[in-house]
């Protein structure tokens, strides 16, 4: 998917032209060697500017929030974290990208040179993706994941142990699945919360054959993923402010870097929603009634 002109003048507008340059510079494959020492430059250059001692980590993530390919501010985010945790071998896999042309992937293979898996139940849609990434180091894969098959997904396509990035966005057993993967240990998880559920420590009661049904029962809540997140080892650094996903590093990697913050601190109603059907106490009385597990 092309940047809308719209969207290109909001980058100019909000990043320095060093940084424009610096994209550009990575578009191209044979360029790919200089994406570490740019990242690098990107943090020194960009960053500094909106991560001053005196901001909480809140606010340095919400100030590096910018969109390419992502739904919302993802991309921006994804790029701040991975400037200060670096890289490995570049290896993604996303799970629930529609046709791949807005995902928090796309960005870094379109422009960074990344290479992994896509992933999507709709099938006509993966087959779209396929036409769009058949130049890129990009599998996109048509498959309904749950918590039975995701495992095997993942080793049925070579992806095992760790990893860069993990991306799950399914609108549907999102929790279940985060909890039964073994097959890969990311560095950097993101994962939509269901900010419709609040604080509530909750997810959707458990069904391998669940479709989202375009309301607002679907997935977990933040809380319920911060803590799933813990036990896997990873910790909670900061969420969009849209109210969609949230950003998770593992511990290890994150130590000296990033400090883990609560579901309360970080948490953004999602204001489309808002604006839709109401405030966040409106948006879960319609569906209260609704199985539901507390973790």
């Amino acid at each position: 998917m092309l940047v809308s002109s719209r969207e290109k003048k909001l980058i100019k507008k909000i990043l320095p032209r060093s940084i424009i340059a610096f994209f550009r510079k990575a578009i191209y494959p044979e360029k790919i060697y200089i994406v570490d020492e740019n990242l690098n430059s990107l943090f020194k250059t960009y960053y500094q500017k909106i991560a001053a001692p005196d901001l909480s980590q809140k606010t340095v993530i919400r100030n590096s929030e910018f969109k390419v390919f992502s739904k919302n501010g993802g991309d921006g985010i994804l790029l701040y974290i991975f400037s200060k945790v670096g890289v490995t071998d570049r290896t993604f896999v996303e799970i629930g990208v529609e046709d791949g042309r807005e995902c928090n992937t796309a960005n870094l293979s379109i422009n960074f040179g990344w290479q992994g898996m896509i992933v999507d139940a709709n099938k006509e849609l993966i087959e779209n993706a396929k036409i769009y990434y058949q130049d890129k180091k990009v599998k996109p894969v048509h498959c309904f994941v749950n918590a039975e098959n995701i495992n095997k997904l993942l080793l049925g396509n070579n992806f095992q142990g760790e990893i860069d990035l993990f991306s799950l966005d399914i609108d549907s057993n999102d929790y279940w699945v985060w909890r039964a993967i073994t097959a890969i240990k990311p560095r950097v998880v993101v994962a939509e919360y269901n900010a419709a559920f609040g604080l509530r420590p909750i997810t959707i009661k458990y069904n391998s054959d669940f479709h989202y049904q375009r309301d607002s029962y679907f997935g977990a809540s933040l809380a319920a993923l911060a803590k799933l997140a813990k036990e896997k080892g990873y910790i909670l650094v900061g969420c969009d402010c849209y109210g969609h996903d949230a950003f998770f590093v593992r511990k290890d990697v994150a130590d000296g870097k990033f400090i883990e913050l609560s579901a309360q601190e970080v948490f953004y109603p999602n204001p489309g929603t808002i604006e839709r059907i109401g405030s966040l106490e409106k948006q879960f009385e319609l569906i209260k009634h609704r199985d539901f597990d507390y973790v």
